[in-house]
């Protein structure tokens, strides 16, 4: 009898700690292969407070140095120097989608996909120079993981084309604590913020317009329950609480 009734209390004393899911994607089964298509990869397009990075090549020399913006180093010139030299040698565009670009002037690039402000300003740049290229790429495409991670920080990332998996991974994984079935993305477009809760665990991700990121976003791991009641209960409850317990289960071993 005595027996029982310890059994029943430590019983009582875990039935909060239930089975949690650890493992991405968990519901991809046992089979050997997983294949599909990629569908929802959407190129980033160029927004507000972007910063933009336009080279210029030609026939032209000449014309070249007239569409570029060069930065001249000599050999003492310190590497943070030349960092903030190549970062004010960028394009930033502007609230309403505008950058002030050499002899063209005001161009508005703004919701334009890279590629499409590319062909965009050849065709202008024709006028000028002969064969042109253009080559667009960001200097400030960041993102932000924070919440239950390992390394919570914000990173700039040197390719457009990023997923949420990648992310975390920059971020040194999620913590034991965090809940893969419940992640924040919190994203900024065309004066909008959006909040979507996406789910981890399941595949289903893989095909969502959410799986890849875009400029500025912001991704938050939520803590699962232990980790919200370790923050907001007071050891000393839980001191007093276990105690309590003791005395209980000792009295109880006595009279029975």
């Amino acid at each position: 009898m005595r027996l029982n009734i310890l059994y029943l209390l430590v019983l009582l004393s875990f039935s909060s700690c239930g089975k949690r899911n650890l493992a991405y994607f968990s519901n991809i089964g046992e089979q050997g292969r997983y294949k599909e298509d990629i569908v929802n990869f959407k190129e980033p397009r160029i927004q507000p407070d972007d910063l933009l990075s336009i080279n210029i090549s030609s026939l032209s020399p000449e014309g070249n140095a007239l569409f570029n913006k060069t930065v001249f180093t000599t050999a003492s010139t310190r590497s943070s120097d030349v960092a903030s030299a190549n970062i004010n040698d960028g394009y930033l565009v502007d609230r309403d989608g505008f950058i002030e670009f050499p002899v063209l002037g005001k161009i508005n690039l703004g919701g334009m996909t890279k590629r499409e402000a590319q062909e965009m300003l050849n065709r202008r740049l024709q006028e000028y120079l002969k064969e042109p290229t253009v080559n667009i790429r960001y200097l400030n495409f960041r993102i932000t993981v924070l919440g239950e991670v390992k390394n919570p920080s914000t990173f700039t990332i040197q390719s457009e084309k990023i997923n949420v998996l990648e992310a975390l991974g920059m971020a040194g994984d999620m913590t034991s604590f965090g809940r893969r079935e419940r992640v924040l993305l919190i994203r900024e477009r065309g004066g909008v913020r959006s909040i979507d809760r996406i789910d981890l665990s399941k595949k289903e991700i893989l095909n969502s317009p959410d799986f890849y990121l875009q400029q500025n976003d912001v991704i938050y791991v939520e803590p699962n329950g232990a980790k919200v009641a370790q923050s907001t209960i007071d050891t000393r409850f839980i001191s007093i609480f276990l105690a309590a317990t003791s005395t209980v289960s000792l009295i109880l071993w006595r009279l029975l």
